[in-house]
């Protein structure tokens, strides 16, 4: 790699340098330019992030032109648009856009597909990423391309001067505990989503907080469900299993719940009579199955709307945009239903 001066930024000058091309080359790669083959573009990303070069959100191109422009559209950037966590979040999103006076392109994160080429050519005046993983080589190209970004619930920590939206996943994990611990249930059970995931951790953490400081003995096992229903039958199994004395069980997503719902009626086991259950999330099944859901509500529609309202901000700082990065967390709240009651007296396990 061709040294630069200490303390330098890196340019796209040494960018080019490294991948072996021009600066035009690489400033049409990173304006999602599609006459750049496919080699060449992973070279030139390659030397990006070899040298750590990032415009600056709103800079000029080394030619003096203003590379985002004016743009009255922002991208939505998701891995799937099903459920109804999505679709809350969607609305959230669109209406605050539209009294912004912006339109919003739904924009699916394939994992291998090139959906950045289409962000980069539309010149958006930001994005919004939601249910993905800022670590990936996609958003790394965001990121140096100069693109102002919103995470929402980041998977995994962003990369420093990222900004993020999320929720009190932590508070909400410990709502849930202290809720099971004050109907007396000792014995606990949690379904997680993936263990990597930022979120997924914290709600756990939270959890397990409320139970290692409760006046009496508790205890927690924890299986994963991966966000799945049907993987979270499995892992409601594994629970029950491992410990036939578990009176309450804590679904880290209202849908990993109703795969506890399955396991449970499959077992031959009463909500709540002979365990109770509490989700996360708060979507308008945990209102219909039967018995209704407890549940840790968390804000979907307004994290929505204030991941626009932070975007706005952004790209309104000065200096074409260049704020502080910042972590906004909206509060979450226990909503109290049918599907928990005080914990049955332990008898002989339950298989």
């Amino acid at each position: 790699m061709p040294p630069r001066p200490a303390g330098s930024r890196p340019t796209l000058s040494l960018v080019a340098q490294t991948a072996g091309t021009s600066v035009p080359t690489v400033s049409k790669v990173l304006r999602g330019g599609t006459d750049v083959s496919a080699e060449t573009r992973a070279r030139v990303m390659e030397a990006v992030r070899a040298v750590g070069y990032t415009r600056r959100a709103g800079a000029k191109s080394e030619g003096g032109r203003d590379e985002t422009g004016l743009s009255h559209v922002l991208d939505l950037v998701v891995t799937h648009f099903e459920g109804s966590w999505a679709n809350l979040l969607i609305a959230g999103v669109g209406r605050e856009a539209a009294a912004a006076g912006l339109d919003v392109v739904l924009t699916l994160a394939e994992p291998d597909g090139d959906w950045v080429s289409r962000v980069l050519r539309r010149r958006t005046l930001g994005v919004i990423g939601t249910l993905v993983d800022p670590a990936s080589h996609q958003f790394g190209t965001l990121f140096a391309a100069g693109v102002p970004v919103v995470l929402i619930d980041p998977m995994s920590t962003p990369p420093s001067g990222v900004s993020s939206v999320g929720v009190a996943n932590w508070e909400g994990g410990r709502m849930a505990a202290e809720h099971l611990l004050s109907l007396g249930h000792e014995r606990m059970g949690v379904v997680a989503g993936h263990a990597r995931h930022l979120f997924s951790r914290a709600r756990v953490d939270g959890f397990r907080a409320a139970a290692d400081t409760a006046a009496g003995p508790a205890t927690v096992s924890v299986a994963h469900g991966g966000w799945n229903r049907a993987k979270a039958a499995t892992a409601a199994h594994t629970l029950l299993d491992g410990d036939p004395g578990i009176t309450g069980l804590f679904a880290c997503a209202d849908s990993m719940a109703l795969g506890i719902y399955d396991a449970l009626a499959a077992r031959g086991l009463r909500i709540p009579e002979d365990i109770s259950v509490v989700g996360f999330d708060d979507l308008p099944e945990a209102q219909y199955i039967t018995p209704g859901l407890t549940t840790v509500r968390q804000p979907s529609t307004e994290l929505g709307a204030a991941a626009v309202k932070l975007l706005i901000e952004q790209t309104r700082g000065e200096d074409g945009g260049a704020r502080s990065p910042a972590r906004m967390e909206l509060a979450t709240e226990l909503v109290v239903r049918a599907s928990t009651a005080p914990a049955r007296a332990t008898t002989a396990p339950r298989r």
